[in-house]
């Protein structure tokens, strides 16, 4: 019976506890508990949360064998433990068969040094405090959760819902993870791979013209979309367009059509059941393989696995 262990730090946020109810159902779908809970910490006792509640806790090395050890924390500033308290969890982590930190919990695996040569996310907004502090992670701060090895990480507090039902598709399966899905009322259950925010809501181009350029692309989908054409929508020189669109979102235009691309895209596999290949056209991908290879660079899943995960619940 795999044991699960919810770890609290003073500051944590009460909706990160929310992941509990994943598990709970798990339980409640089987007709039987074949998950085991707990709320601790290190120290044992009352922890305080960021909105000034405490939560009674169980001191975690008084609870015995850990399955999988939830790292959680708060949103408000990223934690920072002493030697004694990270000894204390790297232990049990050890100990441990998986470990999990969600949203800024994900600094703890990095102080406790678990992340090391590996793959990791956190919050976006913490994402680059994240590559300053641990060098040696590769943070991605594009991806709801990830998974490497023993060590999960997600990116905000209701990513970690998402990493909760991953944890428990791995052990029951893809059917009892869709049901809680369901239950749980989310849209779908998103893949580790999903951004954790629309790229176009990140452009926020200052001026008209280049704003102006971004809805002609959203509702032309069908054209060629060439700098040229949004050059003579924004009334400037091709060259005058790239130099201002850059300088005004951070990206070329052509990345900036692609993400229109993708998102309109995305959301037709997943609302509708268009065939690909219409998807393809209507997108303005032109072509199945181009919104394939577009996918894989984006998501890190091809269009079919999207539809396939969207579908399940």
């Amino acid at each position: 019976m795999p044991h699960i262990s919810m770890v609290l730090t003073p500051g944590f946020q009460f909706l990160a506890l929310g992941v509990q109810a994943a598990f709970e159902l798990a339980n409640v779908l089987r007709d039987e508990a074949y998950y085991t809970l707990s709320i601790t910490s290190v120290e044992g006792g009352p922890v305080m949360s960021s909105s000034g509640f405490s939560v009674p806790t169980t001191k975690l090395d008084e609870v015995g064998q850990v399955d999988t050890l939830l790292l959680l924390a708060g949103l408000l500033s990223p934690p920072q433990q002493d030697e004694a308290t990270l000894a204390t969890l790297r232990a049990m982590a050890r100990a441990s068969r998986r470990v999990a930190g969600l949203c800024t919990g994900s600094f703890l695996l990095g102080q406790m040094g678990f992340l090391d040569g590996r793959r990791a996310t956190t919050h976006w907004s913490y994402a680059q405090e994240m590559r300053r502090s641990f060098p040696k992670v590769r943070v991605e701060d594009d991806r709801i959760f990830i998974n490497e090895g023993p060590v999960w990480t997600s990116a905000g507090l209701t990513a970690g819902l998402d990493l909760a039902v991953a944890l428990i598709e791995k052990d029951l399966g893809r059917d009892v993870a869709g049901a809680i899905a369901r239950r749980l009322v989310m849209h779908h259950r998103r893949a580790g791979g999903q951004s954790q925010h629309s790229e176009l809501l990140q452009l926020a181009p200052s001026s008209d013209r280049i704003q102006k350029t971004l809805i002609h692309a959203k509702t032309h989908l069908a054209n060629p979309l060439t700098v040229e054409e949004l050059a003579e929508v924004a009334a400037l020189s091709p060259r005058q367009f790239s130099r201002a669109f850059h300088a005004e979102t951070g990206q070329t235009p052509a990345k900036a059509v692609e993400q229109i691309r993708l998102e309109a895209a995305r959301l037709m596999i997943e609302e509708t059941r268009h065939p690909m290949d219409q998807i393809a056209r209507e997108s303005g991908f032109v072509d199945l393989r181009r919104m394939r290879d577009a996918f894989m660079r984006q998501y890190g899943q091809p269009p079919q696995t999207i539809r396939r995960l969207a579908r399940t619940v």
